[in-house]
């Protein structure tokens, strides 16, 4: 097998990092975790928990983070890269180099159920936190240069991790391993320093948990945010894996 590059982006409170573990579970793929987390945090000066932590952990220059992942890249067969959505701003260059390199992948979660779990890490969040103008603005980057576009829906996956994941790994071009739908529970050597403050789910659990629709209301502070974030998610959704 060719060695093969993804490049997954997300928006944030989704099943992303779920998703890194599964593959990390993978025979033959390495995976590294939000590698341009201290750029985004450094040019947008955004106040995340565990900010000095995370600026210090990693190079703040999208080039030398291209540089590093493309050394990373030569040590496996399959290299899988977690990016947020919303963290690819000023980079024009490095985004052109990512999509010519990786092949994409967008993950989508509906926003109703997104939104009330960000606002309880980021009260109050803004169009900009939810990643989903990132997030379509680099979907329809790959639609207009005719990339593949391959579409994650969390809840989607949720109801059916075996044939959605093995949907996907057609997709890409690799086998479907079944070691993708279990992990041990805690931290990975791969997590980011930020874990600590967004993994606690992830490190309890040991295989994608079946959905659960919320059974909270949205605050009404968050209908507009939610009515813009629904249009761009109806419009990806429409090329999601699905039954």
């Amino acid at each position: 097998m060719e060695n093969i590059k993804i490049n997954m982006w997300s928006g944030p409170r989704n099943i992303s990092t779920a998703i890194m573990y599964s593959f990390a579970q993978r025979s033959d793929t390495q995976v590294v975790d939000e590698p341009f987390y201290a750029h985004y945090l450094l040019q947008s000066g955004a106040e995340h928990p565990g900010r000095a932590k995370v600026l210090e952990s990693q190079p703040k220059d999208p080039s030398i983070v291209m540089q590093n992942l493309t050394a990373t890249g030569t040590n496996s067969d399959v290299l899988f890269v977690k990016n947020m959505a919303h963290h690819m701003i000023e980079m024009d260059e490095i985004l052109e180099q990512l999509f010519e390199e990786f092949t994409p992948v967008f993950l989508i979660r509906d926003p109703a159920d997104m939104l009330l779990s960000l606002d309880k890490s980021l009260p109050d969040p803004s169009l900009r936190d939810t990643g989903y103008q990132h997030l379509l603005g680099l979907f329809e980057t790959a639609e207009n240069n005719d990339l593949p576009l391959t579409v994650l829906d969390s809840k989607e996956l949720l109801e059916d991790p075996e044939f959605v994941l093995s949907a996907l790994c057609e997709r890409l071009g690799i086998p479907f391993e079944e070691s993708m739908l279990s992990w041990q529970p805690g931290p990975i050597p791969e997590d980011g320093i930020w874990a600590e403050y967004w993994y606690d789910n992830v490190h309890q659990s040991t295989r994608f948990k079946p959905y659960t629709p919320k059974t909270e209301n949205l605050p009404n502070h968050l209908d507009p945010l939610y009515e813009h974030c629904k249009s761009i998610y109806d419009r990806l959704f429409a090329h999601a894996i699905k039954k």
